[in-house]
């Protein structure tokens, strides 16, 4: 039997365990990967005792509490708060979500609070998302159409055309979806996931671009495109509600019938 041995510094450890110093009764379980590439060593997962008497709602805000009041060296991006900017995702009880919308109080006994799956990781819970945004660069996400006519009039669009985008623009890149797809997983170079290709699929939707043929073309690849088998965890792990699944299927739908 073939056997899979991951390479021995992959192997999470178990890390340091951080008591409650208060002794509150209110207490919640937290489990947080760590890795830090300054000291080369195994990655952990440390364990906090988190008072929730004196913290918000939010799974963000337990991480706020304890970077601020138990381990300053926790490391883990965030801006709005208001799952706007994506900069919070992580993989939360074993879901990719946002940090910021997703409440503790949904969450029966412990938490454990893991970086996003198959990227690189930077430090703790900070991913590297190079490779997405390459990707994302990729597909000239921006109207592309005469300059003559950009400089002439403002270009209109129906209220019809204008909803064909809704379920399009909401999406933030915050690479839960793409980092929930087998496919992108392994392919990750070469196929342009889900987020990448729903951001496709919204200028390729634009009633106002005048490069739908040309948009088309550059996503028409074995690789790019039809590395996607339909497995839906893009769309079930989406924070804001959106159906990356049937963007991609919609793209392959267009390229079958033109």
């Amino acid at each position: 039997m073939v056997q899979f041995n991951l390479p021995r510094n992959s192997k999470i450890l178990k890390g340091q365990y951080f008591k409650d110093k208060n002794k509150s009764s209110n207490i919640k379980i937290v489990h947080i990967y760590r890795w830090n590439p300054e000291k080369k060593g195994n990655p952990t997962e440390d364990t906090f005792e988190v008072d929730l008497d004196s913290c918000g709602n939010k799974v963000l805000d337990i991480l706020n509490k304890i970077k601020n009041e138990i381990d300053s060296s926790l490391t883990f991006r965030k801006s709005c708060a208001h799952g706007v900017c994506g900069s919070c995702a992580m993989n939360v009880d074993g879901v990719n979500t946002l940090s910021c919308m997703k409440s503790h109080k949904d969450i029966k006994g412990d938490i454990h609070i893991f970086p996003l799956p198959h990227l690189k990781v930077v430090k703790d819970l900070v991913v590297d998302l190079s490779t997405l945004y390459r990707q994302y660069e990729s597909v000239e996400p921006w109207l592309k159409t005469k300059e003559s006519k950009l400089k002439k009039n403002e270009i209109n669009q129906s209220k019809e055309n204008r909803k064909k985008l809704d379920g399009l623009y909401e999406c933030i890149m915050c690479a839960c979806c793409s980092t929930s797809c087998p496919s992108y997983w392994w392919n990750g170079e070469s196929y342009l996931g889900p987020a990448v290709l729903l951001q496709a699929y919204r200028w390729i939707s634009d009633s106002r671009d005048e490069e739908k043929k040309e948009r088309l073309q550059m996503v028409a690849d074995k690789l790019k495109l039809y590395r996607c088998h339909t497995i839906m965890n893009c769309t079930s792990s989406c924070p804001k509600g959106l159906n990356p699944a049937k963007a991609i299927g919609s793209i392959k739908k267009m390229l079958a019938t033109s």
